[in-house]
């Protein structure tokens, strides 16, 4: 049985955990990118922003490992089967491993082909490939962290993400500080602290599960974990992300792409813009985290029981959150932006296009918000057919115009459409979630 009165505390509690877990990566991000926009030289910026392309592909697209891992495990939690827990850790640790080193001793060929892609002025992709070649060692971490993150946030151990993530992100901005501002290594200093972050926060993610169970026989068989059922269910869910996820990055990766056919400056300033939306992306993902640890383990105990509720508690939080950043950028962009660069015609130009923050941050909260549900119901389909609606029809045709006519008001329009499809695609199938189910005997 739901009760309100033990909900909305703890809901309170884990939202706030992952709202400071979050945060953690666009401040690094930031800083990074302040690091490198207080350059003499914008190239390195530029590089760095261009090969985010590219290693958004690579590792966005294995994001189901993160998002698959936590809805299975929080249902599982919800049914009290801790075997289930384990087996569920086990396995996407094994693959995320497996994808991490293919991706390491793929990355020449990788690259070529990203980078051949990719339009930008030569000095710009150089400072990109450089920042490419150090990042991508720390790979197989990366995407291994992208499952300890899940595991725990199905658990509702939000406190082992806080730290996890206060490690990885505090020590990418120390090295960050040393590698680019100290030795000058700007782009290839950015992509080892990245990198050397990353396999510091997977040390740390695999010694705390090490702690837990150093004395707890632990009896898992190679059938468990290669059980068919399981696997063919696993498989569905994490290819339906998987392409849920593509396209994502895609429409990310174009509007970046299409940016830099307009100019380097019109590249520069969207980047910066882009980094105020995942800067509330973060943010408002905290509440859609502790939405989507709720929303599982709600489904595991078979009541839906509290869902209308978590919906409109976390709606609510999610879209003021978005508002009240595009409203503070809207409203003092000067000081704001002046912390990521120094570069006063960059300032001038985004600020004819920070007024499309509004509608890109006011849809895009709720979409986040949707996702995190739909992923802890794991309703892969369904998150898979939005995102691709939401390409296809929000925001491919009018990306196609934009870059026609070369208005970049008309791209960030293109944006905003693909939230605001995502809203309404998600959106008209929440009641079908809402229908009352029986509790498992």
């Amino acid at each position: 049985m739901f009760q309100t009165d033990a909900f909305l505390p703890q809901f309170a509690r884990l939202a706030i955990a992952n709202i400071l877990s979050n945060l953690m990566v666009p401040l690094a991000g930031l800083l990074d990118v302040a690091f490198l926009g207080h350059s003499a030289d914008i190239h390195p910026l530029a590089g760095v922003v261009l090969a985010t392309v590219l290693v958004n592909y690579l590792y966005w697209t294995f994001g189901f490992l993160r998002m698959g891992t936590t809805g299975l495990t929080a249902q599982a939690v919800g049914r009290n089967d801790f075997d289930t827990v384990l087996v569920i850790g086990l396995r996407h640790g094994c693959l995320a491993l497996i994808i991490g080193l293919l991706i390491f001793m793929m990355q020449q060929p990788l690259g070529q082909v990203g980078f051949s892609l990719l339009s930008a002025d030569e000095p710009v992709k150089a400072s990109g490939m450089t920042y490419y070649h150090a990042l991508i060692w720390g790979a197989p971490a990366t995407l291994l962290n992208y499952v300890l993150m899940g595991w725990f946030l199905g658990r509702g151990q939000s406190g082992k993400v806080l730290l996890l993530s206060g490690v990885g992100n505090g020590a990418k901005v120390l090295l960050d500080y040393l590698l680019i501002v100290q030795w000058g290594w700007l782009s290839m200093g950015a992509g080892y602290a990245t990198a050397a972050s990353q396999c510091l926060m997977m040390a740390i993610g695999l010694l705390i599960i090490a702690q837990e169970f150093w004395f707890k026989p632990i009896a898992v068989e190679w059938q468990t974990l290669l059980n068919p059922i399981a696997l063919k269910t696993a498989f569905l869910l994490n290819s339906e992300i998987l392409l849920r996820s593509f396209a994502l990055i895609s429409t990310f990766a174009l509007f970046t792409n299409l940016s830099s056919g307009l100019g380097t400056e019109v590249l520069t300033s969207n980047a910066l813009l882009l980094e105020v939306v995942t800067f509330a992306a973060f943010f408002i993902d905290g509440l859609a985290f502790a939405t989507e640890s709720w929303a599982g383990v709600l489904h595991g105990r078979g009541t839906t029981g509290g869902l209308v509720q978590l919906l409109w508690v976390a709606g609510i939080g999610s879209f003021g959150l978005g508002i009240s950043v595009a409203i503070a950028c809207l409203m003092v962009p000067d000081p704001l932006f002046s912390l990521l660069t120094h570069h006063k015609n960059i300032i001038n130009h985004l600020k004819q296009y920070v007024i499309w923050l509004l509608p890109v941050l006011g849809f895009g909260s709720i979409a986040y918000l949707l996702d995190g549900y739909f992923l802890g119901l794991t309703s892969g389909r369904i998150l898979r057919d939005a995102a691709m609606m939401a390409f296809w029809i929000g925001f491919a045709p009018m990306a196609a115009i934009a870059f026609y006519t070369r208005n970049n008001h008309l791209l960030w329009l293109s944006l905003a459409l693909f939230m605001a499809t995502r809203v309404v695609t998600l959106g008209t199938q929440v009641p079908r979630t809402l229908a009352p189910r029986k509790s498992p005997v």
